[in-house]
């Protein structure tokens, strides 16, 4: 039981005292940066998606 304890309280000293957190600036910078990636790559996907299926309409037209 103390082997648990030892590795609960090693673990919540870890978290709360040794680690270093972001600042509110750092965040929000990353919070933007993660936005704007993911605006870009669902429009590429949208892209995609919209290229693919204006071809295989095409390609049905022609052969449906």
């Amino acid at each position: 039981m103390s082997k648990i304890i030892t590795s609960l309280q090693d673990s919540w000293n870890e978290f709360a005292v040794k680690a270093t957190w972001p600042s509110l600036g750092e965040l929000q910078k990353s919070t933007v940066l993660v936005i704007i990636g993911t605006i870009i790559f669902s429009l590429v996907v949208f892209g995609m998606d919209k290229a693919i299926s204006t071809v295989l309409e095409f390609v049905y037209s022609i052969f449906g």
